[in-house]
């Protein structure tokens, strides 16, 4: 598999520009493009799915361990041409206090990939060179291919890198001059998600594909890629995972596209009508409201047996047809937080399947949409608690141990997540707390009731696929 890392100094250096650039320039040549973020992040992974049409898929050494990152990326991975992985943070930053863990550095070389730097060079010339051999020399397991100049000024500014980088010998791949209509627009957990800004993220996916054609050089990059040695690993699978239970005998689940991806949109469920077999509904909440996920979490849920149908709490006045199990996962509640509000036929549905025992798995935003009210305004109500935005922005990697036993995990199960969110909720917890957190604090956090988990923790249920076999075995006992 050509494969290729593409890394920065740090953030605000173009990763994002770069990456997304070169999976849709690859893509319009006809190759099968596999796209793949270090880190827990999921709004890139919609920009990704946008350029390849295939699913964003997340490499996190540190919720998955590092064990994962290859098994995952090759499952990702199956039947492409080419996979660009984009990095997190700076080339070498990782989870903190803990070394290289979940760093772009350890990924590339779990991937026994070569790196692209992406150099901010706006405000540097032949220091440049200095910059790019400590990151070359740093660590002599990454093998650094090449440099890509961003945000280089001029003709003059661009001879005077090329030359330093020269003296250095440290091949140049691309420079990409200034150009900031092709800038995605951001708000406060970052970049405006794709599918909340579909024409216009269209739009400038096809110019940083273009701005990528104009300003890198495609071949040579495609010649590093395919300097990656073989990658010596069982490639990931969830029917593997969960241990070959329930329709195991079928083979793997269909993957499921990220629900950024147009392929996404066109199948759906990926399979028959909503409540159609004797498999459980499970239903994934989305649309612009909802787009934090991973890919593997439906694909988890359809091998433990289940049917996975989406719907979108801004739209739909019901729920799925025979919903037996409701998955809310993150996004953006609190921007949408009228619309929610406004759907009251839907939020009487939600509110009356957690009381009637339902399993609900919701993760930030679903914990806000399941609250009393989100910024005074009336939300499900299924949690004696109410949500309102915060100045103060919740970021870092969580290690935690189930303190209820839930539709989730039992009691005492150690998982490790994130949580991102510029959002509170009062209280913090309920009688049956979701999860104790052991690191970097401790503290307990969420609601358990009945069948319902909430919690503002993401994790990643590759890590752990009996959450997944837990929660369609509850869905399957609803009558």
């Amino acid at each position: 598999m050509p494969r290729l890392v593409v890394a920065a100094p740090s953030s605000g250096s173009g990763k994002t520009t770069v990456a997304t650039g070169l999976m849709a320039a690859f893509a319009e040549r006809g190759l099968a493009v596999s796209p793949h973020k270090a880190g827990p992040d999921y709004i890139d992974p919609g920009y990704h799915a946008l350029a390849t049409g295939r699913p964003g898929r997340n490499l996190d050494a540190f919720m998955c361990g590092p064990e994962l990152v290859a098994p995952l990326f090759a499952h990702g991975a199956a039947g492409c041409d080419l996979a660009v992985v984009e990095g997190v943070m700076g080339l070498y930053d990782g989870a903190a206090g803990r070394g290289e863990l979940a760093s772009t550095a350890q990924v590339a070389k779990l991937l026994r990939a070569p790196v692209v730097l992406v150099v901010d060079a706006s405000s540097q010339s032949r220091s440049v060179a200095a910059l790019v051999h400590g990151f070359a020399s740093f660590d002599p397991q990454v093998r650094l291919g090449g440099v890509i100049l961003n945000k280089v000024g001029s003709d003059r500014h661009e001879a005077m890198l090329r030359e330093a980088l020269e003296e250095a010998g440290m091949p140049v791949l691309g420079v990409l001059r200034r150009a900031p209509q092709v800038a995605a627009p951001s708000r406060h957990l970052g970049l405006v998600p794709v599918a909340e800004r579909r024409a216009d993220a269209v739009a400038a996916v096809s110019a940083l594909a273009e701005q990528v054609r104009a300003g890198c050089d495609l071949d040579a990059l495609m010649a590093l890629a395919r300097t990656a040695p073989v990658l010596a690993c069982e490639p990931w699978s969830p029917a593997s995972a969960l241990g070959g239970v329930w329709g195991s005998a079928a083979g793997p689940a269909p993957q499921t596209p990220h629900p950024a991806s147009p392929a996404f949109e066109a199948r759906g469920s990926g399979g028959g009508a909503p409540g159609s077999g004797a498999a459980p509904v499970v239903a994934v909440a989305g649309g612009a409201a909802f787009t934090f996920s991973y890919a593997e979490h439906a694909e988890l849920l359809q091998a433990a047996g289940a049917e996975v149908v989406t719907f979108d709490p801004l739209r739909d006045e019901a729920l799925p047809e025979g919903t037996s199990g409701l998955v809310i996962g993150g996004g953006f509640p609190e921007v949408y937080a009228p619309e929610l509000s406004a759907n009251e036929p839907l939020r009487a549905a939600v509110a009356a399947f957690a009381a009637q025992g339902g399993p609900v798995a919701a993760e930030c935003a679903g914990l806000l949409y399941l609250a009393r009210s989100l910024d005074g305004k009336p939300m499900c109500g299924v949690l004696d608690a109410d949500a309102r935005m915060s100045e103060r922005l919740t970021l870092g990697y969580r290690e935690a141990v189930a303190v209820s036993d839930s539709a989730l995990a039992p009691a005492g199960t150690r998982l490790r997540g994130h949580e991102f969110h510029r959002t509170v909720i009062e209280p913090g917890a309920g009688a049956a707390p979701a999860w104790g957190f052991t690191h970097p604090e401790r503290r307990v956090e969420g609601f358990v009731q009945q069948g319902v988990h909430a919690s503002y923790l993401h994790t990643h249920w590759a890590a752990e696929p009996s959450v997944a076999r837990r929660f369609v075995e509850a869905a399957a006992k609803r009558p």
